[in-house]
């Protein structure tokens, strides 16, 4: 039989690769499945215990319901609605319309996702802080926005235990960052991955800038149920004129130790909602509908049961087993005001040159190599944080490692146990 001539296999759209999606992103370097068996898994953002119980009942009591098995309403269901709004209002110093300014969404990330589908031209330029939560990049660029990268800088020389809060910006080159093209502003407090919790004066300083500029802020505050320490987490919507342009991003999954439900909502004003929600009802259609009533429930119930005030108490606990394992090794690391990561220096770890990386991580930064060594022969993984820079900024990221500490306790001091073993290699 003759060959047959196939046409050239027919090209994918630029944007794969400029969202980095075609890489090998860290999650899949650093994933079990590559990693011994036995290894810890301190690297990925998940829990390792399940959601509270009544949580968890409610979402059972949701699939006996049958109109729970169905399509939601795009917007959500309205208990949930409600439920955010009753939680919310207070917090945001607002009566808050449930059919107007409060849009449920699979997950955070689509909340996002579907806001930069509403409002981004091609080539608008959107200003994120590096270290940046890896999916910005991608639903940015798929949407034909230009990432536009200002780092937070740790401080100088830091020795031992430092606060996140000393990671800092720099207003001129946040300033200099804004362009004729500059669409939008991504503010993450509590921040992933650094845990800093941005102060009052340093929002201000952003809204002044925002308003100044006429440009949207997109407030990511999936982590506002996790700050410690008496830290004061300041909603930006709240501060004056900002409530007009900015949409405030949350999660059940975050909240209530449910990351797999995929439920997330979307504060904002109705100039804001109604686009993104014609967005969202194009993208998903709706969000999980036994999950969102779960998440209603929890929401309902979280006041008179001090959960988040009691939880936010376990998270400090779970945070000092690694804070007190650091502290033994001697290296510098970031103490976390809020969310659940802990950066540590992991500059002087040493390891040999000959060392038999895989392809993986060779030609990435230096902490791809040391994170992949410490899984291996210490066996605990943590995630390389240049993966959250661009290029130019990466060596900002490569002295440290992200280790979680959303996992169990007794997890936690098996890790840091392991973790002793580091000492060996620290010059």
């Amino acid at each position: 039989m003759a060959a047959v001539d196939y046409p050239s296999p027919v090209k994918f759209a630029s944007r794969l690769k400029d969202g980095r999606a075609l890489a090998e992103d860290v999650w899949s370097i650093y994933n079990v499945a590559n990693l011994p068996a036995d290894c810890i898994n301190l690297g990925q953002g998940y829990m390792n215990f399940a959601p509270p119980e009544w949580v968890r009942k409610a979402a059972e009591e949701a699939l006996d319901v049958v109109a729970a098995n169905h399509y939601s309403h795009p917007k959500g269901r309205i208990r949930l609605r409600q439920a955010i709004k009753k939680v919310y209002d207070p917090q945001l110093h607002r009566d808050l319309d449930v059919e107007k300014e409060i849009l449920v969404t699979s997950g955070a990330n689509e909340g996002q996702y579907s806001v930069f589908t509403a409002f981004l031209e091609q080539g608008d330029e959107v200003i994120m802080f590096e270290p940046f939560f890896d999916q910005y990049l991608a639903s940015v660029t798929f949407n034909g926005g230009v990432p536009i990268y200002v780092p937070l800088h740790p401080p100088a020389n830091a020795s031992g235990k430092f606060s996140s809060d000393e990671w800092k910006i720099d207003p001129k080159e946040l300033r200099a960052a804004i362009t004729p093209r500059t669409k939008m502003i991504i503010v993450n407090t509590p921040h992933n991955p650094v845990g800093k919790v941005f102060t009052r004066a340093e929002l201000e300083m952003i809204a002044s800038l925002a308003k100044e500029h006429n440009l949207l802020v997109m407030a990511d505050e999936v982590y506002d149920t996790l700050v410690f320490d008496g830290k004061e987490h300041v909603r930006i919507a709240t501060l004056p004129g900002m409530w007009d342009r900015t949409v405030t991003v949350g999660s059940a999954g975050k909240s209530f130790a449910a990351t797999g439900w995929r439920v997330g909502w979307l504060i904002g004003p109705e100039y804001i909602i109604r686009p993104t929600l014609a967005a969202s009802t194009r993208i998903v259609f709706c969000s999980n509908s036994p999950l969102q009533e779960a998440a209603a429930a929890g929401l309902e119930q979280v006041q008179e049961r001090k959960f988040f005030q009691t939880q936010t108490a376990e998270y400090a606990e779970r945070r000092k087993v690694l804070t007190d394992c650091f502290d033994t090794l001697g290296l510098p690391y970031t103490n976390p005001e809020g969310s659940y990561f802990i950066l540590l220096d992991i500059s002087r770890v040493k390891f040999p040159d000959d060392y038999a990386f895989p392809q993986s991580v060779l030609g990435r930064g230096r902490d791809f190599k040391a994170c992949w060594f410490i899984a291996l022969e210490v066996g605990v993984s943590s995630i390389p944080v240049s993966e959250f820079y661009c290029i130019e900024h990466a060596n900002i990221g490569e002295v440290y490692a992200r280790f979680s500490f959303c996992k169990d306790v007794d997890t936690l001091r098996h890790a840091s146990k392991r973790l002793q073993n580091l000492k060996q290699y620290i010059v």
